[in-house]
């Protein structure tokens, strides 16, 4: 028998078909028809840089097998097909066990992107892809409000009423757009993902309906779109979308949330979901938030109001003329001992969500702090990730 190798696969079911791990793929391992996105396994050398820019964790998916998938065999998949069992000896004859290197190559596949995600352990378990591009949800504009006052800044909060539709969502989810029209190919637009920004239980609770924070992208065809929504307009989704990004169930894990710009979302649902379950019984959340000035701040006012009790915020801000220039990373650093001991503690889950840029900073913010408490943050990291607790969404 061959020797089992690894095959890099992606998720029918998760995907949305927005190409964008076969634009990134720097050596052309990853093509698409009208049915699939495929990687090549002829191609591909698991140089993982398609795994970050995934926005649905769809690219992540491995499998170990006798002979790769043909392209022709994934094409047609409707769901990614279940892992092969291999004999623990392959001279017995007996075929119903796992090997334990296969165990290992499985677990080796996601070594170049850090480690595989992992949900927290009491987290609840989400619904994943109920509705898709071919049959998307339709909702109701209920309200579209602006957030800020910099008019260079437009991020808007919208309300889409969900009716009777069942749109089951967790915080830290994310649901697609699909904005109306064809590209310059005469193709539909393919949806954008965006955080939903309230709790499972709406943005006013028992109203099933949805929130979503928005920045409008001079370009951007569906920021555009979103940013321009009047009540009583009728929007196609698609999801929800994520199963690793959520918070645990636990009262008392204490959360530790650093964002920029509208990665507020998630940590404004998970902000409310304490507020609403366990606001006297929790163990804590703190946000390092940052933004250029208080008045591209999303939610700036709103976050006055949350109990110190509940929430110990952090507002960093990098272009207001009247104070030093300050990022979030500077803050974590500022605040040592406050983050180190957090890093220490086994309650603690870790949540960044943001603009791609501010990742290298925070990690090296905090491959600093871990060091002077005698730590490798590495090693910290890889294991808060195994254990649910260390989890990164940034674009």
């Amino acid at each position: 028998m061959n020797k089992p190798i690894k095959q890099h696969v992606i998720c029918p079911e998760v995907c949305i078909r927005c190409y964008t791990c076969e634009m990134t793929c720097p050596i052309g391992a990853i093509e698409h028809d009208d049915n699939n996105v495929v990687v090549n396994a002829d191609i591909c050398n698991f140089c993982m840089e398609c795994i970050p820019v995934c926005p649905t964790g769809s690219i992540d998916e491995w499998r170990i097998v006798q002979e790769p998938y043909s392209l022709e065999e994934q094409y047609e998949w409707m769901e990614l097909p279940e892992q092969e069992k291999f004999a623990d000896s392959m001279e017995d004859g007996v075929a119903n066990l796992v090997d334990p290197a296969i165990e290992a190559l499985l677990l080796e596949a996601h070594i170049g992107a850090g480690g595989k995600a992992m949900p927290p352990k009491s987290a609840s378990k989400p619904v994943v892809a109920l509705y898709g591009t071919e049959t998307p949800a339709q909702v109701v504009v209920q309200g579209n409000y602006r957030l800020t006052d910099d008019p260079n800044h437009d991020v808007r909060h919208i309300i889409f009423n969900v009716g009777d539709t069942p749109v089951p969502v967790l915080e830290g989810q994310t649901i697609g757009v699909v904005p109306p029209g064809n590209d310059a190919n005469g193709k539909p637009h393919n949806a954008r993902l965006y955080s939903v920004s309230n709790p499972r239980d709406g943005e006013r609770p028992g109203y099933n309906n949805i929130s979503l924070t928005v920045k409008r992208d001079e370009k951007g065809v569906c920021s555009n779109y979103i940013c321009d929504l009047e009540q009583g307009d009728v929007v196609n989704i698609i999801g929800p979308f994520g199963s690793t990004f959520l918070m645990p169930d636990d009262p008392s894990a204490h959360l530790l949330m650093i964002c920029t710009g509208t990665g507020a979302a998630p940590m404004r649902a998970f902000t409310m979901r304490r507020q609403r379950v366990a606001a006297g019984a929790s163990g804590g959340m703190t946000l390092f938030f940052g933004a250029r000035s208080a008045g591209s701040l999303p939610y700036f006012g709103p976050l006055a109001k949350v109990p110190q009790s509940l929430l110990t915020q952090n507002l960093v801000f990098s272009r207001d003329p009247t104070l030093p220039k300050e990022y979030v990373q500077d803050r974590l650093l500022e605040n040592t001992d406050t983050v180190a001991n957090l890093l220490m503690n086994p309650s603690t889950y870790i949540y960044i969500c943001g603009l791609r840029d501010m990742e290298a900073g925070v990690e090296a913010a905090m491959s600093k702090i871990a060091s002077n408490s005698g730590q490798n943050w590495k090693d910290l990291r890889d294991q808060m990730r195994t254990d649910g607790r260390y989890h990164v969404e940034t674009y």
